[in-house]
């Protein structure tokens, strides 16, 4: 098993994915956001991958991972990683996923229950409001026109709470350079996939041990009350709000997301 970047044929593309952790433990999938990339995920790593086999990848057209020509859908992107974890010989893992991801990780436990273990969807929402839509389709024009230096700044800053920029430049550098990484292929076809995203009606489907997790300050992406009222829809889930971040909560607050994750996934 590779302990380092590798790039596979899956689904038409080829996808860039990591696993890390030790052999014969269970699985733990983490799906990026928008414009994210596998390292966003660096600063789990040292706890989760200490008794769970973690696989990160990068959604088509982010990241390493090749772009197609969109719009995709939440369901292409979702059989990209049935894919995968077909090549690699994955039949079950716990879901973990942020933003799209987190939208993406509920979609797979109601639409392929049996390869689902637990499931942590973060920051994230299930279903595309007209107004969520609208902010998706002027950045979309900005990146048609601009390309994806359009939008950097506006996004990195939308992300993190103004006291923890100030305090973190060398994080909201890292964010920077991963937002410059998407290809403008994979950002237009991700960002139509997320507008296509309507599973509110069907979270009572999920099967899975569930757990929400949302930064407590987060404004837009996937507000407490917001997701306080998608655990209530999904049979035994709950919310736990990550203090003192808002929307990238594991990168605002490393330490209390990862208690908040091992705590569910580990014990």
């Amino acid at each position: 098993m590779p302990t380092e970047i590798t790039k596979t044929p899956v689904n038409g593309i080829r996808m860039a994915y990591r696993i890390d952790g030790p052999e014969g433990a269970p699985w733990l999938t983490m799906i990026t956001g928008l414009t994210n990339d596998i390292t966003m995920w660096d600063p789990q790593m040292p706890v989760l991958d200490q008794k769970l086999r973690v696989l990160r990848y990068d959604l088509r057209g982010q990241g390493q991972s090749e772009a197609t020509v969109g719009p995709y859908t939440p369901e292409l992107l979702i059989q990209d990683l049935l894919a995968l974890w077909d090549h690699l010989g994955i039949t079950t893992s716990h879901v973990l996923g942020l933003g799209l991801g987190g939208s993406l990780a509920q979609g797979i436990a109601i639409l392929h229950p049996g390869r689902v273990d637990k499931l942590v969807p973060c920051c994230c929402r299930a279903d595309m409001t007209p107004e969520f839509a609208a902010n998706w389709q002027r950045l979309q024009g900005q990146v048609r026109e601009g390309g994806l230096e359009a939008i950097v700044e506006q996004t990195a800053q939308r992300w993190f709470s103004d006291d923890f920029k100030a305090a973190n430049p060398g994080v909201i550098d890292g964010v920077r350079a991963m937002i410059r990484g998407t290809s403008k292929e994979g950002y237009l076809g991700c960002t139509s996939a997320f507008m296509g995203v309507k599973w509110g009606d069907q979270l009572g489907k999920i099967t899975a041990p569930t757990l929400y997790v949302g930064g407590a300050e987060d404004k837009i992406g996937g507000p407490p009350d917001l997701m306080a009222g998608l655990a209530a829809k999904v049979p035994g889930a709950r919310f736990a709000p990550v203090p003192g971040a808002a929307h990238i909560a594991n990168l605002q607050n490393p330490e209390g997301f990862n208690a908040i994750v091992s705590g569910f996934l580990i014990g």
